[in-house]
């Protein structure tokens, strides 16, 4: 991986360059959500055609079905879904978190029951970069022990230490695979843990931050429970124990404001489900806030969704056609309310992108929430 800084403006803001085997990644970036190793209604035209550069992929769901092995067979992930840019792949470590009663970590790993059939499997740090090896991932995330919010102080302390643990069981394993011609184009990330404790979260990312062969860092547990101002907070925070010249990764998150509030922070990725999952429930992300498209004020619109957009379905469709396809139950609404949600996503980052590179951050901030309604 190459990375290098293009410029800076207002506070932390920062505008970067991540080269992988497969793309040049401008930052800030967003990374649409592919699961199943597809965009949920997309596909990789898509994905090319809204001028994706990289996309996640989930190891949970991979390893369950259809199975690493077969994903190697054809390729990777890029020959299998025919994506030719970057694949970020997490480790499975929130799927496992998620499970609740169904998942249960130990000083080692993780065992869990498949959702699909009961089945027990058992992650480890060095178990899931075997995973990842056979995706073909450009960007590996290492296994770390989640918490949910708010929690007890042992409970986020053992999270950390565990954390710390794998991660060093991660890169000394997977240097060791590089030395075998395994894994040779692909990078991997640690995640820093520690909940909104200040103290935590400077313990974690000082612990992790220390092992130099990593090719980035993630902030990780986080919008899992707190409050929107304890996640800007921590972020704030935990950013000054990262490094300069590494990426610099919080998941899972967000809203839009989300993205803005912590790109100024000093983050440079981004993913969530959020633009694809609200395009399928009939939420749409606009210039202006949210629209509800199942609405019966939109039934004879004749305005596309955002008159600022430029995507495929606003320079093609009505409010009124999304509102009856939506009504209609009608598989095609799926794929024109998601090019639209990803479609102003990556937008706001190239903006977000273009503001920082002209210095002219806080211009573009206030503009940003002015159309929303909102004095900052």
């Amino acid at each position: 991986m190459q990375f290098k800084i293009d410029g800076k403006s207002f506070h932390k803001t920062r505008a970067c360059t991540i080269k992988t085997a497969h793309s040049t990644i401008q930052t800030p970036v967003f990374m649409p959500v592919g699961t199943q190793a597809t965009v949920k209604a997309l596909d990789a035209n898509d994905m090319l055609s809204l001028g994706a550069k990289i996309i996640l992929g989930n190891t949970y769901h991979l390893y369950l079905r259809p199975g690493s092995e077969i994903i190697k067979k054809f390729g990777g992930l890029h020959g299998f879904s025919k994506f030719p840019n970057s694949f970020l792949t997490d480790s499975g470590g929130f799927q496992a978190f998620s499970l609740g009663d169904n998942s249960k970590p130990d000083e080692n790993g993780i065992m869990f029951k498949s959702h699909h059939d009961g089945s027990k499997h058992y992650f480890t740090p060095e178990s899931v970069l075997d995973t990842q090896y056979e995706l073909g991932s450009d960007i590996m995330m290492i296994l770390d022990d989640l918490v949910a919010l708010p929690n007890t102080k042992e409970r986020i302390k053992k999270s950390i230490e565990r954390t710390t643990d794998w991660a060093e069981k991660a890169i000394t394993y997977h240097k060791s695979q590089q030395e075998k011609g395994i894994g040779i184009n692909q990078n991997i990330f640690a995640i820093i843990q520690g909940g909104t404790d200040k103290e935590f979260r400077k313990l974690s990312a000082t612990q992790l931050c220390a092992l130099t062969d990593f090719d980035g860092f993630a902030i990780g547990g986080l919008s899992v429970g707190e409050p929107n101002a304890a996640m800007y907070e921590t972020v704030e925070w935990t950013t000054d124990f990262m490094p300069e010249d590494k990426p610099r990764y919080l998941m899972g998150v967000g809203t839009p404001e989300d993205l803005i509030e912590n790109i100024e922070r000093g983050v440079d990725m981004f993913d969530c489900v959020m633009p694809t999952r609200n395009a399928r429930n009939g939420s749409l992300f606009t210039t202006y806030g949210k629209i509800a498209i199942k609405n019966a004020k939109f039934k004879e619109d004749a305005e596309p969704i955002d008159k600022a957009c430029e995507c495929y379905t606003c320079k093609n469709f009505t409010k009124a056609y999304l509102n009856h396809l939506f009504r209609a139950g009608e598989i095609t609404y799926y794929r024109l309310a998601t090019l639209h949600n990803i479609h102003y996503y990556l937008t706001l980052m190239r903006e977000a992108r273009e503001a920082i590179l002209a210095d002219n951050w806080v211009e573009f901030k206030k503009e940003f929430y002015k159309k929303r309604g909102i004095e900052i």
